[in-house]
């Protein structure tokens, strides 16, 4: 299963939260507020799992959403929403740790090899059920919240369904649009209220999708051939997409072997440069998006700029 490891792993000197630190401390408090009011068999890990080591990308594209839409300040209303979003993205961190047998997340352990595999499902269960408590009161954030989980839910059986299938580019940005996609439309429908910029949050989630693809990619050859997760699970993401274009590098995808995905992982390195040329591609059409639809839209650009140094 695809994680956002790498991506959450920023470069040195990347602000995601760049204007927002008044609003992240609001959310941070907010968070730990709930933290400290939750059941006493859950608090444990809902503690360990929110220990400050996210990055605030989801949050901070509520909050530039809704900036960019409407003179007011960012207010309670928007804090939930952004706290609703960030549990909806950590019930998924937890549920990728389990598939994926990772032991560590950020240099810390998963919350599943910390507790356990059965009070970290159950945690999640119980993050899920406070995601909508928190947008109890506003109809349209509590069908963005589910509109979310379902749609995460059938882009990871789409994935796993597609896995090891020498597909293209386009099969790709479908993948994408509803894994990570659908994560930063939920964030702009909640930053404005409104259906406004829905399309301008699908092109940042995809464009934040293929910025880890190719990170993960970066991060593999750094190791020497470590971090093959995907590859592995033969999951399609936007550097195999550009190399199994050639046969040879599609039957290695289909059939892999110790040293066929070292193979592999040379025509990923080799795809690179078409990747991140593609990326600036999205880039460009969302920046082109923010422009179209925003009244102020820069806080919306700078957020696509810092997204696409994700890959650096």
């Amino acid at each position: 299963m695809a994680t956002t490891a790498a991506a959450d792993a920023a470069p040195d000197g990347l602000v995601m939260a760049e204007g927002f630190d008044r609003e992240l401390e609001q959310l941070k408090t907010f968070l730990q507020d709930w933290s400290n009011t939750s059941h006493n068999e859950v608090k444990p890990l809902i503690e360990w799992q929110f220990l400050g080591r996210s990055k605030y990308f989801r949050p901070v594209t509520v909050f530039a959403c809704h900036t960019a839409m409407s003179e007011e300040a960012v207010g309670e209303p928007q804090i939930r929403a952004a706290a609703a979003v960030e549990m909806v993205h950590n019930v998924s961190l937890v549920v990728d740790d389990i598939l994926d047998r990772s032991r560590f997340r950020r240099g810390v352990l998963t919350m599943h090899c910390r507790f356990g595999l059965l009070p970290a499902l159950m945690t999640s269960g119980y993050i899920t059920a406070d995601s909508f408590e928190l947008v109890k009161d506003n109809p349209f954030n509590i069908q963005r919240i589910a509109e979310l989980f379902r749609r995460l839910a059938a882009a990871e059986n789409l994935q796993w369904r597609l896995r090891r299938h020498p597909l293209g580019v386009e099969d790709w940005r479908i993948i994408a649009g509803e894994d990570t996609g659908s994560m930063f439309e939920a964030c702009a429908c909640l930053g404005t209220g409104d259906e406004s910029l829905r399309h301008f949050g699908h092109l940042l989630g995809m464009l934040y999708h293929g910025c880890d693809d190719v990170g993960d990619v970066k991060g593999a050859v750094a190791l020497g051939g470590g971090g093959e997760e995907d590859l592995r699970d033969g999951i399609l993401t936007l550097p195999t997409a550009i190399a199994i274009r050639d046969p040879e590098t599609a039957l290695l995808f289909r059939n892999p072997s110790p040293e066929g995905l070292q193979q592999l992982l040379r025509k990923l390195e080799e795809a690179l440069p078409v990747a991140e040329q593609y990326l600036d591609g999205i880039a460009a059409e969302a920046e082109a998006e923010a422009k179209r639809v925003a009244p102020a839209p820069d806080g919306l650009i700078a957020l696509v700029r810092n997204t696409r140094r994700l890959s650096a």
